[in-house]
Order: structure tokens, then sequence, then C-alpha cells
């Protein structure tokens, strides 16, 4: 039995060392040497998407947006929809990815996709609306994060109704900035550790959504019904909007802003082992577990929100943060203290914590491979790995320009929640770029990898296209009427701003030296 054991022993180890050869050669022909360390499994890279997407992440952060458009039907219809274009949007990102598995990701793809003579402009309009998108979903996680801390800490004093401490906004900016630090010195150890971490965010999303989505609803004294929860269509807000379309596209946020970051398993695919294969299936799984916890969870809270308007009132508990306050009524209407349901909201903290430190993780390796192949200001010191195979410089600039995108919350909120918009809209543009390519320029040159979609590749992704193209015509119309200034959807303002910036640096500098991805094998 031990010599059997043995021989079992050498035999695994013989097909990991083949697994790595075969990365290393792939990753050869793609132009580019082996310097991160190769060590996660096909686990590690559900692990990191499904921790970055995050369920209780994204649908606490915006269930007041939900609530306020449409409310249950908006929120229970919303999310499968959403949820079944974005699974399209990833299976056509999976195909790609399997055909060209680097820390590049999307604006390698760009390059390779669109040929010699296109090639360096798709990858340098791609790889930054790729990079800012990922800054601005990293500064809207860690800001929801001390957003939720602010509102722990009122309950915990008394509450919006009992004297209780509620932190200004440059005590919750301060929060901000400590967990960047967090996390920018987590993602400073070796990829082993992230790699451990990233599992035990996925574990504790999954028992998360189930603890709360059964608990909170079961020890509510009120609970709503299912007529409600199934056929309720709130039309009360204060944004002066009466369409009932209207309505629910501006609902629809809520559940695209949470369905996002799943190119975290593109990014880290020079780390993955059989990259080819193992990237794609992080993308695929971790957005389908995504769609059917996050439902359950949709569900289990809905069931105890009773009163809407109460629940989005700045008067009640939590100050008008809905989720909070349908946690501590839960517990307060049943044991005549809201302890439970503080308790509650720290497992979600602790969600939030462990998504914004795997998009610090996703956004440096991005930052990497861009700066790697000269598209960044000083792209040489970004690019550099340490010893244990971590681009260090390149993990402390992601954290540093998410802490500078989240200043502008000193100056108005409504500015930064444009943060949340570009989060959502400029990330999915940056993932319909190299599908639109794929099925346009390379339509009939495009060589797949093991993971393909077929004869159904050129529909998939077509559909996945203006799918993006949809969202981001729905997501930049007026939030609110009449248009002022506190009023005005920033998100066409930004990215617009961003699309002339790329556009306006390539033909003045770019166009000049900026060759696409580069080869660093000589180097």
């Amino acid at each position: 039995m031990a010599d059997r054991r043995l021989l079992e022993g050498d035999e695994s180890i013989r097909e990991e060392e083949e697994e790595g050869n075969a990365d290393g050669s792939r990753l050869k022909q793609l132009g580019y040497k082996q310097e991160l360390s190769r060590s996660l499994s096909v686990i590690s890279s559900f692990s990191m998407s499904f921790s970055v997407i995050s369920v209780l992440t994204g649908i606490t952060t915006l269930y007041n947006t939900g609530l306020e458009f449409g409310g249950p039907v908006t929120m229970i219809y919303g999310w499968p929809i959403a949820g079944a274009f974005t699974l399209l949007v990833g299976l056509a990102m999976s195909e790609i990815c399997s055909a060209y598995p680097t820390s590049g990701g999307l604006y390698f793809w760009s390059a390779k996709l669109c040929g010699n003579r296109w090639g360096p402009f798709a990858s340098w309009i791609t790889g930054w609306f790729n990079i800012v998108g990922q800054w601005a979903v990293t500064t809207s996680v860690d800001f929801s994060l001390a957003q939720l801390l602010q509102v722990i800490i009122l309950l915990s004093t008394g509450g919006n109704n009992g004297g209780g401490y509620l932190a200004s906004k440059y005590v919750v900016i301060g929060f901000h900035g400590a967990i960047l630090l967090i996390h920018a010195i987590i993602n400073s150890l070796p990829i082993t550790w992230i790699s451990l971490f990233g599992q035990l965010a996925a574990t504790w999303n999954v028992i998360g959504v189930f603890v709360l989505m059964i608990v909170v609803p079961t020890v509510a004294t009120e609970r709503s019904s299912a007529k409600f929860v199934f056929t309720h269509f709130n039309t009360d807000n204060d944004a002066g909007i009466h369409s009932n379309l209207y309505i629910s596209v501006l609902g629809l946020l809520m559940s695209q802003y949470t369905l996002t970051g799943y190119d975290a398993s593109a990014n880290m695919t020079e780390e993955t082992k059989n990259a080819e294969k193992n990237g794609p299936k992080g993308i695929i799984s971790s957005i389908g577990i995504s769609i059917i916890v996050g439902w359950g969870y949709l569900l289990g809270i809905t069931f105890a929100a009773t009163n809407i308007p109460y629940l989005l009132s700045s008067d009640n508990d939590a100050a008008g943060y809905a989720i909070a306050q349908v946690f501590y009524l839960a517990f307060k209407s049943r044991y005549g203290t809201g302890i439970g349901g503080i308790i509650c909201l720290g497992i979600i903290a602790v969600a939030i914590f462990f998504c914004g430190m795997s998009s610090v993780t996703s956004n440096s390796r991005t930052a990497y491979a861009f700066s790697r192949d000269g598209a960044m200001p000083l792209s040489s010191f970004w690019h550099k790995v340490n010893k244990q195979g971590v681009p260090i410089n390149a993990v402390w600039l992601s954290a540093f320009m998410s802490f500078c995108m989240a200043l502008t919350s000193l100056g108005s909120l409504v500015a930064f929640q444009a943060m949340v918009s570009i989060a959502t809209v400029g990330l999915n543009i940056a993932y319909a770029l190299p599908i639109f390519f794929r099925v346009t320029l390379a339509r009939k040159s495009f060589v797949p990898g093991p993971f393909n979609l077929g004869r159904y590749s050129l529909l998939v992704g077509r559909v996945a296209v203006l799918w993006v193209a949809t969202i981001t015509v729905l997501f930049s119309l007026p939030v609110a009427y009449p248009i002022t200034g506190d009023t005005l959807n920033y998100t066409p303002v930004l990215v617009g701003g961003l699309l002339l910036l790329t556009v306006a640096s390539w033909l003045l500098s770019a166009t000049h030296w900026f060759r696409g991805p580069t080869s660093n094998i000589n180097t």
C-alpha cells in the first residue's frame, strides 16, 4: 500500500509538472516569460472572481436603490435577467481567455484580435477602460465598507433616534484609507496567502448568504407576504420619476453593479495552473453561483422588508441604510434589542472586506501587465516583481489610486456615486470591446483554445455586446428630475471624459511609441 501511495504521489507530481510546463510554454508563445508564481488552482481562480463579485457586497450597498426604484419586483425579477445576460458576457470572455491566458486579460485580447494595424489602438482603449474601471470598483467597495462601519457604530451607540454617534465624512474617508492600507499589506504577501484568503472569502460569502437569508426573515416578527415580494412594484420615489419602465431601468443598477468583477480570473491566469481551462472555469462558475446565491439572499431579505418608506427614511435607526434597518428591526422586535442585527451586519462587513481585498489583487495584476507592455507612466517601476513573485509596486499603486478616487466624497456624494456607475459601465465596456473585436474583425481568424462555444460563439458574442451597449445607454440616463447640479447623472460625463482622454493621449503621444503587448522573453 505504501508503495502504491508513493507511485500515486509521483504520478500527481508528474501531472503538475506537465501542466506547469504546458502553461509556461503557452505563455512563452504569447510573448512573455514566467515571472509571477504559478500556484493557483481552479478553486482559487473561482474564489478570486466570486469574492470580487460578492453578492453580499453589491446587494447590500445598492439595496436602497432597488427598493426605491421598483422595489421587490425590480429586484426579484431584475436579478435573474441581469444575471442571464451577464453569464453570456462571461461565456464570451471565457472563450477568449482560453485562447489568450495572460495577466493582461482584456487589453491583450483586444490587441491580438485586431491584428497589427488596429491592435495597439484597441489595446490602449481597452486597457485604460479596464484599469480605471477596476480602480473605481475598489473605490466603491471599500467606501461602502467604510459607510457600513459608520452605520454599525451608529446602531451600537444607540441608533439615529437614540443619540448614537454618526461619523462625519472625514471619519468615513479615514476608515476608507485604513481599509485600503490593510488590503495593500495583505496583497504584498506571497500568492499562496492570497489564494488562502480568497478561498476563505468565497466560503464566507456562501455561508454568510445562507445564514442571513434564513435567520433574518425567521427572526422577524413581521414578514411580507409572497404576493408583496413577487408582485409589489414601488413607484414612490423622491426622484420625480413616474414611468414604470424608467423606474425598472434604474432599479436594475443594483443587479448589474453586483455582477461585475469576474474578470479577476482572467487577470490571474499567469498564476493559475492549467490556465487555458481553469481561467474560463473560474469566470463562468463565479457568475453562475453568484446568480443562484444572490437571488436567495434577495428573497430572504425582501421577505423581512415590510415598510419601504420607513426603511428608506433618513429618520430611522440606521439613518436610511435600508438593509441595516431590516436587520436591526428584525431582532429588536423579537428580543427587544438589535444586537443580533448588528452581528449580521458584521458578517456582511467581513464579506465586503474580502471583496475589496480580492479587487486590489485583480487591479494590481492588470496594472502589472499593462505597465509590463509600457502603457503606463513609470512603467518600469510598476511592473517590478519581488522575490515572492508579487507585483508589489502595482499593488500599492492600485490602493493609492482607489483612495484618490474616494476623496471626491469630501466634495460631493453625488460625484462619488458616479464612481459606482463608472465601475459598472466603464468595466462592462472593457468587457465588451474584445468580444466586439472577436465577432467582427477576428470573426474568421480567431483560433479558440480548449474552452470554446463552437457554433454558438458568434451568437453569444453578439448578444453580449448588445447587452453592454444597452446598459451603457440606460445607466447614463438622468436619475432624478428636475436636473440640477445635485441630481445630474455624472456617468456619461465620466465615461465620456475617460474616452476623450484615452483617445487624445493616443493621438498626441501613444500612437508614436505604443505598439501593444510587447514580448519580455529577451529582457
